[in-house]
């Protein structure tokens, strides 16, 4: 599957590592949008049509929390897969975001295939 991928992230470096990291994990990308706070992630997702969302939790303006608490708002946006990449690693916190539409997460640093095996399970749970 192809996806249209939106990257949220403050960081335009990290943006730039993350963007790569799909590139050699294999994943097959059809579009790749970045944004860098939840605030421009929310006007890229009216505009275009988006298949996953990779992204951060800390970032100014709107963070990924909220971000995500706004996507509830959207009948449309609600059944998005979001990934989220970040430095933490608080297991019950990611757990209370799957409501949310979080499928995962990753954590900084990350390699390739790490987000390949995500994303493939994340496939499957899909055809079942």
């Amino acid at each position: 599957m192809a996806y249209h991928l939106l990257i949220v992230d403050d960081s335009p470096m990290m943006r730039k590592v993350i963007r790569k990291t799909v590139t050699l994990s294999g994943v097959e990308l059809d579009e790749c949008w970045e944004a860098g706070d939840g605030r421009e992630a929310l006007e890229i997702l009216r505009c275009h049509p988006i298949d996953l969302i990779l992204t951060d939790i800390n970032m100014p303006r709107l963070n990924g929390f909220e971000m995500l608490k706004e996507m509830q708002k959207e009948e449309r946006w609600r059944k998005i897969p979001v990934v989220l990449i970040t430095s933490q690693d608080n297991q019950e916190h990611f757990r209370e975001t799957a409501a949310w539409g979080v499928k995962g997460y990753l954590q900084k640093p990350f390699h390739p295939e790490t987000l390949r095996d995500l994303l493939s399970r994340m496939e499957e749970e899909n055809r079942v």
